[in-house]
């Protein structure tokens, strides 16, 4: 009588794994624990975000009604001053955010800068950020200095 199971559905076709080995865990490891997850390090604030969306408004890649409910005050007025009339050309090099670093003055509150840069051109976006009573946070006010992105 043939006990092996070649040919059928859901067999591994006679592998087998080797006696004492997990699948899962690597040669020599001796616990059950599973690794850590992400570190601390990697959860990136709001600022990250904000200059993600500012750079993409100003740089023409998305509309200036798109940040309406994220902001306050003066800074849609700045924002619409800032944009490009027309949207961006698919033929210009894409600016990206180098660098996002912050500035918490107070509780509430983030002065951020980010360094962006478009082929070999350096570009420095300052923003403030303040946080509602609603716990969102609102972009206040933005600055760019240097070429336009």
């Amino acid at each position: 009588m043939d006990t092996t199971t070649r040919g059928t559905i859901g067999s591994n076709g006679g592998r087998r794994r080797p006696a004492g080995r997990s699948g899962t865990r690597p040669a020599g490891r001796r616990d059950q624990r599973r690794p850590a997850g992400p570190s601390g390090a990697l959860r990136l604030g709001p600022h990250h975000w904000f200059a993600e969306r500012l750079l993409a408004v100003v740089s023409g890649r998305r509309p200036v009604h798109s940040l309406l409910g994220h902001t306050i005050g003066p800074a849609y007025q700045q924002l619409v001053n800032l944009a490009p009339a027309e949207q961006a050309l698919r033929t210009r090099l894409s600016p990206v955010v180098r660098q996002c670093g912050r500035f918490i003055p107070g509780p509430g509150v983030i002065e951020a800068f980010a360094r962006i840069s478009t082929g070999d051109r350096v570009t420095a976006m300052a923003f403030r950020l303040e946080q509602g009573p609603d716990l969102r946070w609102r972009c206040a006010a933005v600055e760019i200095q240097g070429p336009r992105p």
